[in-house]
């Protein structure tokens, strides 16, 4: 990801054309329409396009658009070869010319659906380059490395997030045990005004937002308060889910924490909690050891990992997403997800990729617990955010 569009860069042509002979692809074809396919759109620094657009990458030679005759303006900033169509039949042929002779293209799409973030492109589309002869592989490996790694860039701005976002997660039970004894009767939704405010006053202003869930309402993964919500009182536990990012070009520190109302956490409580922290420890031991030895890794083992904690404890039915999701330009990004429950995610975790490791217990009208971390996957290893992850359920004096 840099301030200029990759493929608009010749230095990063010849990369993806390194990587096309690398995996034996003839080229990638990458499609847009009306930002349909968001990873074209931001690879070919294209804006808003009304009519169907097609850019071929070649393994060897000079890259080439075609565009709609009435585009030619969107276009402008493209420095390589461009061809125009009107009518659909002229699309067709020249779509079909384009492609002539080039048998396997990375395209943004998923076999079976499986990795809807890359999933990007419309059947009809896979229809007309299988008319004219393309055998359309996934371009999966493809936007991981291109599209999904961080620069270093963002990298350092996630860590300065990181500690900003622990540091008003943490806070905010500060303020709920602060308004409780002062008699103020915090509930959901004023702790959400409270952490949202602080997020903005240090300056995490984009894509920012909160889940903040008490009680049996954490068992909800995606719970959300509508209003005020629920009050937030003694002997429960309360959970807090935050995000964000500084700007347009950052990445989102993502992160919940968890907090028992009261000075000491029922015993049943304690032992959830730590199943799930040992969980999401696992997945990072696997990550490291991987990485020590060479060895490659895939989305789903790191979800395997952490999800045979949760089942060897006898929780598994309560475990009921995936361990972890990509986070690149968007909050659930589309790198590799830590994901073989809702999908097999059989993409490699690559150097440069990030993403979160977030396993909980979730027990319908009960109790809810999870404990989520980032890391981003280096050279040496996963870098884990923020510096210091939670590791004891946090007690609140109330």
């Amino acid at each position: 990801m840099t301030d200029v569009p990759l493929l608009i860069d010749p230095d990063g042509v010849e990369r993806v054309q390194a990587a096309l002979a690398e995996h034996g692809l003839d080229g990638w074809l990458l499609f847009e329409f009306r930002g349909q396919n968001w990873i074209s759109a931001a690879l070919l620094g294209a804006g808003w396009t009304t009519r169907r657009t097609y850019a071929l990458i070649p393994r060897v030679g000079r890259p080439k658009a075609l565009i709609h005759a009435i585009e030619g303006s969107s276009w402008r900033h493209w420095p390589w070869d461009v061809e125009q169509y009107a009518g659909w039949r002229e699309m067709e042929t020249r779509l079909a010319e384009l492609v002539d002779g080039r048998t396997r293209l990375a395209v943004e799409f998923s076999p079976g659906a499986a990795v809807p973030t890359v999933d990007l492109v419309p059947a009809g589309t896979l229809e007309l380059l299988r008319g004219a002869g393309v055998e359309p592989v996934s371009s999966g490996d493809l936007v991981s490395r291109f599209f999904s790694a961080w620069s270093p860039a963002q990298l350092e701005d996630h860590r300065r997030t990181a500690e900003i976002v622990a540091e008003v997660g943490k806070g905010a039970f500060a303020e709920a045990e602060r308004a409780l004894r002062a008699g103020e009767a915090p509930t959901e939704g004023s702790i959400t005004r409270w952490i949202l405010g602080r997020l903005e006053r240090a300056g995490v202003t984009v894509d920012v937002d909160t889940h903040v869930a008490v009680g049996a309402r954490a068992a909800d993964p995606h719970y959300a308060p509508e209003g005020e919500g629920e009050a937030i009182e003694p002997g429960q536990v309360l959970l807090v889910d935050l995000w964000g990012r500084t700007s347009e070009d950052a990445v989102s520190a993502d992160q919940t924490w968890m907090a028992w109302l009261g000075p000491q956490a029922p015993d049943r409580v304690v032992d959830l909690w730590t199943i799930v922290r040992d969980s999401r420890d696992a997945g990072v031991r696997l990550l490291e050891d991987r990485a020590a030895a060479g060895a490659r890794i895939m989305g789903y083992e790191v979800d395997d990992a952490c999800r045979a904690v949760i089942d060897d404890a006898g929780f598994g039915d309560y475990f009921i997403h995936r361990t972890g999701h990509s986070i690149d330009r968007k909050l659930h990004g589309s790198g590799p997800n830590l994901d073989n429950l809702e999908t097999r995610d059989i993409r490699r975790i690559i150097p440069g990729v990030g993403f979160s490791i977030e396993p909980g217990i979730y027990i319908p009208g009960d109790v809810g617990l999870r404990s989520e971390i980032n890391a981003h996957f280096g050279e040496d290893g996963p870098e884990v955010t923020p510096r210091e992850p939670q590791t004891d359920l946090i007690l609140l004096d109330v």
